[in-house]
């Protein structure tokens, strides 16, 4: 809905992003509207590394698709939200479909897109497993899973740092964050959201017979990753 507002004219629209511990932070809606001038380098780099057919999940608003298209590539994209599929029709994506990854039945793709670190949908280290497995049913030999996340160990902010312990003494790995989103008077329930940090990502990958490279890294523990599959080999 908030995505819907923004594209029915208003540019203040944004959600609230509250952790369970209370801390919050305002996402704004353009930032999934953007052109390409305006995507961070990571993005660039991102992009310019997809080739034949790309599945882009969690697309959203569409805008990584639409460069991927005026560069002459066909993407098949990919979100929950019926809203957000729409929005990205409108706006030009030629191949936009309500869809959870986890059943999609598409493919096989060449190219496995989840930028805005798409990655956190997995909610927990269990999770990052079992869509791992989904994504190498879904890809072409030779194929690749670029995706971006963020190291949130890399803080010093006494605030994330005693959410990091709490989550230490739980049992959790300190990325397994929870969360909900509120679009002005309407609250959402609190649901799992995974930040990996690169090293975790390519212990879990290599479990599973992927191969995992960081290709560019950005401020406040960012990172982009490509994920490969050089072999089949058994789960350890």
């Amino acid at each position: 809905m908030a995505l819907e507002a923004y594209s029915y004219g208003d540019p203040s629209a944004a959600l609230i992003v509250r952790r369970d511990d209370g801390n919050e932070a305002a996402l704004p809606m353009s930032l999934f509207f953007r052109d390409e001038e305006a995507f961070t380098e990571l993005e660039r780099t991102a992009l310019g590394r997809c080739d034949g057919r790309v599945l882009d999940i969690g697309t959203g608003a569409g805008s990584p698709c639409l460069a991927l298209q005026r560069g002459g590539l066909h993407v098949a994209a990919i979100d929950i939200s019926p809203k957000a599929v729409a929005i990205a029709r409108v706006r030009g994506v030629a191949d936009a479909r309500c869809a959870d990854v986890m059943t999609f039945e598409g493919g096989p793709f060449d190219t496995m897109l989840m930028l805005g670190h798409g990655i956190g949908m997995v909610e927990t280290l269990a999770g990052l497993r079992a869509f791992l497995v989904k994504a190498a049913a879904l890809m072409a030999p030779g194929g690749q899973l670029l995706l971006d996340s963020m190291d949130v160990g890399a803080t010093t902010d006494p605030v994330h740092l005693a959410y990091h312990e709490a989550n230490r003494r739980a049992g959790r790995y300190i990325g397994e964050i929870r969360m909900q989103f509120q679009f002005g008077d309407l609250i959402g329930p609190f649901f799992g959201w995974l930040q990996v940090d690169a090293g975790t990502l390519a212990d879990e990958a290599a479990r599973l017979g992927w191969a995992c490279e960081v290709i560019g890294r950005g401020a406040h523990g960012d990172y982009l990753a490509t994920l490969t599959r050089p072999q089949a080999v058994a789960v350890r």
